[in-house]
């Protein structure tokens, strides 16, 4: 008998994380055995997080959907029975043409989907371009990270960037709404290396996070306030004489401007008002972050992350925040500045070739995806949504505002498809299920938000059961459509080429020449490649700006044109507890919801060993709010407000300051106790930029669970 030797296979983690690591799987016998991180990938270093290094717990999971099911009970229920491939299609098909040919058109049908992988091919491409095609609504994806990219548009004309491996340079090191060690957690390790040269590190945070607990000093600011942090750090650093006036000069549109601004609203006794921090502990900051070069002989880095966007004035906050690196002039430096994102350096960011954006039929209306609850109930412009395709999300657990969005979801009237690897609560209300690849069953071609590397997934084995990617069910629905066989008639690998080749659109985007080079057979052969972008790479140290001026805009001419405040400011929340006492008496308490450390989001929930380090959800309360509500540790609590409410376990401690509670999300509603997550609570208000959504923007009441 012939034992099949093992043999290792490339591969890319999928999931919405900066670190988009390189993994190496090891395959005997058709069956995956082993995954961990590339020892060869610089970035990844051989090591993964606590829910990747089980992702083979999730591939062979006994629950893993593994042929298309039609449902046979009430909406929600989650009653199927098994139909083959043929059918469900057919099904889909005859449904979606119809759709198109009524008095209403396509537009009656709404694609959702969002990051589920990263992949350029099964995140994207042909699911978009089958949709366009189709001249279905279009869904504009801003559930997480656009009030941010909105934010460092307006200031810097793209997303604020440094590369990462320079920040083991940096002397201060500020994480900004960012719990670092769990969601970014290479470049935590970068992090605490630059901590053994001499760096000091501080997270600003409403929540002590893991990260906050690791750091060098944890500043516990009210949610919603980072603006004010920063103009008042601004404040102190123009007061001081600690600014960069040549870089100032030289760089930047607006200074005098934003200094008269900042020195005659902003006093660091205001800003302490508002932030619930310390005067000298903004005074403090301030020096540190301003004085770094002289007192610590390295630059100040500050890491943003989509935590603190998430409310009514995040997209300020972001552009405001962004301002500072060029008052002190840390971006001259390697390892000083901000970073939000390393994709705007991506052409697969400006790429239109996968998706086909021109296929879209003039006037086509756009549904905000934070807004779905709203689109379900008919309340937004355009025509009624009657049938929806999910791909890539779990709406039903991740979108804000659940009982609209459950509701809407319930309606007997909307033919719902769902593309899936598991039963989420998403499903449940499907009429077709169809099964998923998981990214060891799939190609696709991948960048990073935080890191300069390309790489390839390979598939390592066989899709299981009859699971299907994405690209490959839309081509077999394009065929079912009549659509041109030119348009999804194009294997993966050929995708993979398309995105790759600048022979096939030259000249039509910036930053094609960090392509130069890197090709499908060299990313097979060697593995993840660097974008051609110079080692300590310093993008804006002589200015070149993408703004329209060039310069670093701290005064904008285009919002002045839009009728906004062309100059940084604080913009209070939605449910600012200051702004609004009425609705404060009824819910004093901001809550924040966090991912839980274990889940990505609601991504791992169902993988038995993460849930079961999760164990339940919970709240954390500080004591004297604890105290004030009759509420002991480790005692059940209704967490709740006038959208609704969740059941959590209450942990009381110093982990929040008064007036503020966190929540760790988001949890499924077959594995809580009420069949509730956090987002009962949330709101589908939107960012000032950007249109994103409003997570963190939440005031509720806690109360012992009766």
């Amino acid at each position: 008998m012939i034992t099949q030797a093992p043999h290792l296979v490339r591969a890319v983690c999928p999931h919405d994380c900066p670190d988009t690591c390189s993994l190496v799987v090891t395959v005997k016998a058709g069956r995956a055995v082993d995954l961990r991180g590339n020892p060869d990938h610089s970035f990844t270093g051989g090591f993964l997080c606590q829910k990747v290094a089980r992702y083979l717990e999730r591939v062979y999971h006994p629950e893993r959907l593994q042929w298309p099911l039609k449902r046979v009970g009430a909406k929600g229920e989650g009653r199927f029975e098994r139909i083959t491939w043929e059918e469900a299609l057919d099904t889909i098909a005859r449904t979606f043409g119809a759709l198109a040919q009524s008095p209403d058109g396509p537009q009656t049908i709404l694609p959702y989907s969002y990051a589920g992988t990263m992949g350029q091919l099964q995140g994207g491409s042909l699911g978009f371009r089958f949709f366009h095609r189709l001249g279905a609504s279009l869904l504009d994806r801003t559930i997480c990270a656009t009030a941010g990219i909105a934010g460092c548009l307006v200031t810097l004309g793209t997303r604020a960037f440094v590369d990462p491996d320079t920040v083991v340079k940096a002397r201060t090191i500020i994480n900004w709404g960012s719990n670092t060690s769990v969601t970014n957690s290479h470049l935590w390790v970068l992090m605490v290396k630059a901590r053994r040269e001499g760096a000091r590190i501080i997270t600003i945070d409403p929540h002590r996070s893991r990260t906050a607990a690791r750091s060098d000093w944890w500043l516990p600011i009210r949610p919603g306030t980072d603006a004010a942090l920063a103009l008042g750090m601004m404040h102190v650093i123009w007061r001081e004489g600690w600014h960069d006036q040549d870089y100032l000069d030289r760089f930047c549109l607006g200074g005098d401007e934003l200094r008269d601004r900042v020195e005659r609203d902003y006093s660091p006794e205001k800003v302490s008002a508002i932030t619930t921090l310390p005067v000298k502990d903004i005074e403090d900051l301030a020096r540190l972050y301003a004085t770094s070069r002289e007192e610590r002989r390295g630059p100040s880095f500050i890491r943003l992350n989509y935590g603190l966007q998430r409310h009514g004035g995040g997209g300020m906050a972001v552009r405001t925040i962004t301002c500072l690196p060029a008052l002190i002039g840390a971006w001259r430096y390697p390892g000083g500045g901000a970073l939000l994102s390393t994709s705007g350096q991506n052409p697969f960011l400006r790429d239109d070739r996968l998706t086909r954006p021109d296929l879209v039929p003039p006037g086509t209306r756009t549904v905000n995806m934070v807004q779905l609850g709203e689109a379900l109930h008919g309340e937004l412009a355009g025509p009624p949504v009657r049938a929806l395709y999910v791909w890539n999300s779990n709406p039903a657990a991740v979108c804000p505002n659940q009982h609209r969005v459950r509701a809407g979801l319930a309606r007997t009237d909307l033919f719902t498809v769902v593309h899936e690897q598991f039963p989420t609560d998403t499903t449940r209300y499907a009429d077709i299920v169809l099964p998923a690849t998981t990214q060891l069953e799939h190609w696709d071609i991948h960048g990073a938000y935080g890191h300069l590397y390309v790489q390839i997934n390979q598939p390592a084995i066989a899709p299981l059961g009859e699971a299907k990617c994405n690209t490959e069910v839309f081509r077999l629905l394009a065929q079912r459509m009549g659509f041109e066989r030119a348009l999804f008639d194009v294997s993966d690998e050929e995708l993979i080429r398309l995105a790759l080749d600048p022979l096939e659109a030259p000249g039509r985007y910036p930053h094609q020449e960090a392509f130069e080079g890197i090709t499908r057979e060299r990313l097979l052969e060697e593995g993840p490649l660097r974008l051609n972008l110079p080692l300590d790479y310093t993008p804006f140290a002589h200015g070149h700006f993408a703004t329209p001026s060039g310069k670093c805009e701290l005064f904008s001419p285009s919002l002045e044109a839009r009728g906004l405040d062309p100059l940084p400011a604080y913009v209070p929340p939605h449910e600012d507890p200051q702004t609004h006492p009425e609705l404060a008496r009824r819910y004093p308490l901001q809550m924040v919801s966090p991912p839980h450390p274990s889940f990505l989001n609601s991504t791992f929930v169902n993988v038995p060993s993460l849930r079961e380090d999760a164990r339940e959800p919970i709240v954390e309360i500080h004591p004297a709010d604890a105290l004030q509500r009759g509420i002991h540790h480790g005692q059940l609590v209704r967490v709740f407000n006038e959208r609704g409410g969740f059941q959590a376990r209450a942990v009381v401690g110093p982990t929040v300051q008064p007036g503020v509670v966190a929540t760790l999300g988001v949890w499924w509603s077959r594995y809580t106790a009420d069949g509730m997550n956090c987002n009962m609570t949330t709101s589908s208000r939107l960012t000032d930029l950007g249109g994103g959504a409003t997570f963190f923007d939440n005031l509720v009441q806690v109360a012992p669970l009766e």
